[in-house]
């Protein structure tokens, strides 16, 4: 590394009765950071700032830079508050990148010709994209995944294209496959280390994350690199040659094989730079020249290293503005040197959670790991303890829900035994809850800001912050990678709770309402849209606004709920709802591992007569589909690509099935035995009585899934106690149990009433579904919503068989207009051309069939053809110091 000279302490000021001039070059992320440091401690006011941009628009959000696939507009990745230029005299120069620095006239020079002299100058010029020197790297078709325009660029060419190759299989590279498989095209990774995000994650991580990727439907290919990129006489990508000589027919390619320091502008005024690329700089961000700083991803810092991430950034526009504060006698006095940052990382790639924090790669002297994988979930987690105890490090793919109490504990013995931090819930001695109470003030719960717990608990008890979004405003934390958010909202409630203030309970960031009280609004209202529900009672700064992935989903289910009560179209993909709904709800079916769906026609009861067999026979036979029969007494079909399904489901309707909601918050089914009807120990009809059930309450939205039995006697045959509303005969009617469920946590139903005549039965259970659709939480089962409900069982029983509110009409009548309006969703799709053009598999080319969805024989069915992982066992360091 290249050593710098000391200099003074100070930068030079302006000459006497002049104001100064700061000059930053460079408008990303950290470079926006800097400004608002500026502005914060009163330089603004004092200087004259001047910064140099080079791309067409202001300062924006680089670490969401994907989410423009999923509708967000540059606008609303923008970091900047329209007003905060104007309102702190800053003078912005877009589309005008600096070319030239005069270190001894301090003078910078722009593409335009604009000359500026500087009193002090910051550089924050970032990195630009690494493209291999492979042959052919300039062929039409090859991009690089940097910039909005990158974006722009990426999608209108690929409106041509079917396949698309990502160089690159780290954090932006994943990002990059993502965006490719979201335009349509099938879509390969190629890295060269033996695994992905190789950085992040270690072996046994890089195994589960590239086995939940190819369930996804993506190609990759690790252990090799681009060798040359074929093109076509017209000079556009046909093909990718990889250093195995294999090939990969592709239209598209883009390079996301990580990033260089833009130091050029550095080199070429003589400051010193790393051997690797990088502007050397002190702790205090500073040059070899006084009065030059550098921050972000072109700085070495003194450590030595380069930060390719944005917490450090921040941190180093913190030190680089103390800095200057202090020099022209503003602000509150310097700023901790940067020294070095924390590498932790909490990412969704891909729709996987993944993070690494500490020492993930287990490189301290006498550590061990513990080690806890479920492949089958595609969950991996491993934490690296040291001698002592203490927390080292770890490494979560599939599940990082710990991460935000994990990372703060790094460097200490946590509280309970690491098994228990790493076990699921319901596994023997796992599943340790531990909340915020466990941490220290001093943990760091956002890396991105160097936010302390302690900060956030001052943020609540001095400056009277009660919401999340005022303690973000407060300290900034949660304001980054958003990583922390579920931490500090816990820090902030505990606080809030403590000193006897009220907690914020809203559903998420865009809404203070809990979502039985959004369910009250929608229905007191009536409200039929997403929109007019955010722009009115969503909070200030989420209305106009899109929403996020808590509150789509839950506003969607409650309208689809609601629908013939509000005068809302029930269909769930018509206009707006169709971009509220969860994944498998977008095609009406259940997305499998290799990117095929399965069809679950429903048979009410599990009764079925033999010319419906037959037709699920030879449908399965017709288009070569797997058939399972289920628990839930029903015959699923695996297999079919998306283009499949509705020539599939034609079929079906046509034999008089309809949709058995498989794919949704929704009824799924109605088990029942055999009854008195044939069974020698039945009392009561319970096909029949199931049948009923099943039609009745048949595409109900409800909070979670619904599961449902009848069985015809005591001896249980249809598990009836195990779901959410079940019902067991008896010889004086029947007996109606609520609040029951399977799984990894499994729940007894409680007796809500018993001895019911047909009528009666029927009417508690429309009852108590609508009470349990008003007043769930999101995604909360059954059996969680009656243990968590002020009153329990007992309240409940109030309400629906006492009518203790005087609900009872009203829920009833809700019930009622949902069986009177109940339309089959499959049914409605095939009845309308421009609700089946959705089902392509490449909207550029609707009649391609994806080929990445194949199958091999597997007794005397198919099954899906996944690239199985090989390679050596990873070798895991228990805590007896033994290979497992």
């Amino acid at each position: 590394m290249t050593s710098m000279p000391p200099h003074p302490e100070a930068t030079p000021a302006a000459a006497p009765g002049t104001t100064p001039t700061l000059v930053l070059i460079g408008h990303g992320m950290v470079g926006q950071r800097f400004l608002e440091e500026l502005a914060d401690r009163g330089v603004t006011g004092r200087a004259r700032v001047v910064v140099l941009c080079e791309e067409p628009r202001p300062a924006y959000d680089r670490v969401q830079l994907t989410s423009y696939f999923a509708g967000r507009s540059p606008e609303d990745l923008s970091l900047v508050d329209p007003d905060f230029m104007a309102r702190h005299g800053i003078e912005l120069h877009l589309g005008d990148p600096a070319t030239a620095v005069d270190r001894t006239a301090r003078t910078v020079t722009a593409r335009s010709g604009l000359t500026v002299r500087y009193d002090a100058l910051v550089l924050a010029t970032g990195s630009y994209p690494f493209v291999p020197p492979v042959p052919g790297k300039d062929s039409a078709g090859c991009f690089v995944y940097r910039t909005i325009e990158d974006l722009l660029a990426i999608e209108e060419y690929a409106e041509n294209a079917r396949t698309g190759v990502v160089v690159g299989g780290g954090l932006l590279g994943l990002e990059a496959a993502g965006a490719l498989k979201g335009l349509g095209l099938r879509t390969h990774i190629v890295e060269f280390a033996p695994r992905l995000m190789a950085l992040q994650v270690d072996e046994g991580g890089g195994r589960a994350l590239r086995r939940t990727v190819e369930e996804m439907g993506l190609e990759v290919h690790t252990g090799v690199g681009g060798k040359e990129i074929v093109a076509d006489g017209a000079g556009a990508v046909t093909a990718m040659g990889l250093s195995d000589d294999s090939r990969i027919e592709t239209d598209l390619v883009v390079f996301s094989a990580g990033v260089r320091p833009r130091d050029q502008l550095a080199r070429d005024c003589g400051l010193p730079v790393g051997d690797r690329g990088g502007i050397v700089v002190d702790e205090r961000c500073r040059t070899a020249d006084p009065a030059v700083y550098a921050i972000g991803e072109c700085a070495l810092a003194a450590d030595g290293r380069v930060y390719g991430l944005v917490a450090p950034g921040y941190d180093m526009a913190r030190t680089a503005a103390a800095g200057l504060a202090e020099a022209l006698g503003a602000g509150s006095g310097p700023a901790d040197g940067f020294t070095g940052a924390d590498l932790s990382t909490k990412l969704k790639l891909l729709g996987v959670d993944v993070a690494s924090f500490g020492d993930a790669h287990g490189a301290t002297d006498g550590c061990l790991d513990v080690v806890y994988s479920d492949a089958r979930s595609g969950v991996y987690k491993k934490l690296v303890i040291g001698a002592a105890g203490e927390l080292l490090g770890g490494v979560l793919v599939g599940d990082a829900e710990a991460y935000g109490m994990l990372r703060p504990l790094t460097g200490s013995v946590p509280p309970v035994s690491p098994e228990q931090l790493v076990l699921p819930a319901g596994a023997e001695g796992g599943a340790a809850a531990l909340g915020p109470s466990a941490l220290p003030d001093s943990a760091v719960l956002c890396n991105c800001h160097n936010v302390t717990k302690g900060t956030v608990r001052a943020a609540v008890a001095e400056h009277s912050c009660g919401t999340l979004p005022e303690v973000k405003k407060c300290t900034k934390a949660g304001t980054g990678c958003g990583s922390c958010v579920k931490s500090l909202t816990a820090v902030m409630n505990d606080e809030l709770a403590a000193s006897g203030a009220t907690i914020d309970t809203g559903l998420c960031g865009c809404f203070p309402h809990t979502r039985a009280e959004l369910y009250e609004i929608v229905r007191t209202l009536r409200l039929t849209t997403f929109t007019e529900l955010l722009d009115s009672h969503g909070r200030p700064e989420a209305r106009n606004g899109d929403g996020c992935e808590i509150c789509k989903p839950t506003v969607g289910s409650i309208i689809a709920s609601l629908a013939p009560s509000v005068g809302a179209d029930g269909y769930v993909l018509d206009g707006e709802q169709a971009a509220l709904q969860d994944t498998n709800d977008h095609f009406l079916a259940n997305l499998q591992r290799n990117g095929s769906y399965s069809i679950v026609p429903r048979i009410p009861g599990g009764e079925i007569t033999p010319e419906k067999l037959i037709v699920i026979g030879e449908v399965a036979r017709d288009f070569g589909l797997y058939t399972k029969i289920t628990g839930g007494q029903r015959i699923d079909l695996f297999g079919a690509r998306v283009d499949q399904l509705p020539q599939v489901w034609a079929r079906l309707v046509d034999a008089g099935f309809e949709s058995g909601h498989a794919y949704g918050k929704a009824l799924r089914t109605v088990k029942s035995c055999v009854g008195q009807t044939w069974c020698r120990y039945g009392v009561q009809d319970s096909v029949r009585m199931a049948i009923e059930l099943e039609l009745r309450y048949r595409g109900l939205r409800s909070p979670h899934k619904l599961k449902s039995a009848v069985s015809g006697c005591a001896r249980e045959c249809a598990e009836a106690r195990g779901k959410d509303f079940g019902v067991i005969a008896t010889s004086n009617g029947w007996n109606l149990y609520v609040g029951g469920n399977g799984g990894a946590d499994p729940r007894h139903a409680d007796l809500l009433a018993q001895d019911l005549s047909d009528a009666e039965l029927i009417r508690l259970i429309d009852r108590f579904l609508m009470f349990y659709i008003r007043t769930a939480d999101r995604l909360e089962r059954t059996s969680a919503w009656l243990e968590r409900i002020e009153g329990g069982l007992d309240h409940v029983r109030d309400v629906v068989v006492y009518d203790s509110l005087g609900l009872c009409d009203e829920l009833e009548a809700l019930m009622a207009a949902h069986v009177t309006h109940y339309r089959d969703e499959w049914a409605e799709t095939l009845a309308d051309p421009e609700r089946l053009a959705r089902f392509v598999s490449f909207v550029n080319a609707p009649d391609a069939p994806d080929p990445s969805v194949s199958f091999v024989p597997e007794r005397d069915q198919v099954k899906p053809d996944l690239t199985l992982l090989a390679g050596p066992t990873l070798p895991v360091r228990t805590l007896e110091g033994t290979s497992a």
